[in-house]
């Protein structure tokens, strides 16, 4: 047999299924940032999944990142990235990128990302109202930010290709 005959043989016998992918790779996490409330999401440990976490406090979510950092295996943070029309930085861009900025700061290792967020909230919105949720849980502003984030992530998610 040749070298590749028994690299082929060698992978038909492999039983992926017992292959431990625990670590295998980091989650990504994203972050819809507001002044008053920051809706995360993140993805499985295979990236392939873009799941809604929770939303959290704004004065809250240095405190939230320090132990679910500490917790889980986190490669990469994508924060949105507000843009006007015309792709300059919107009006909630004088908030946000302090917040990138010390988030860079307080965690140097950690590739942050930033990603658009245009419409976000709006699509949230649409997508809440398609799935048939009633009045008062469509105003809470927490699902919405929270949906935001996971819409960040997935179209993040999807420009890189996982």
């Amino acid at each position: 047999m040749t070298d590749k005959s028994n690299q082929i043989q060698h992978i038909k016998n492999t039983n992926f299924a017992d292959w431990n992918f625990t670590g295998f790779m980091g989650r990504i996490l994203s972050i819809d940032y507001g002044q008053k409330r920051v809706g995360i999401a993140v993805t499985d440990e295979l990236r392939i999944i873009a799941n809604g976490l929770k939303t959290v406090a704004a004065k809250d979510i240095w405190t939230f990142l320090k132990g679910y950092l500490s917790a889980e295996n986190v490669d990469c943070i994508v924060v949105g990235k507000p843009t006007d029309m015309m792709n300059k930085p919107s009006d909630a861009s004088r908030f946000i990128e302090p917040f990138v900025k010390k988030l860079r700061k307080t965690y140097p290792d950690m590739k942050v990302d930033r990603f658009d967020e245009r419409f976000t909230s709006k699509i949230a919105q649409e997508a809440m109202l398609a799935g048939g949720l009633g009045k008062k849980r469509r105003q809470d502003k927490a699902l919405v930010d929270t949906i935001s984030a996971t819409l960040i992530l997935q179209s993040y998610m999807s420009a890189i290709e996982l």
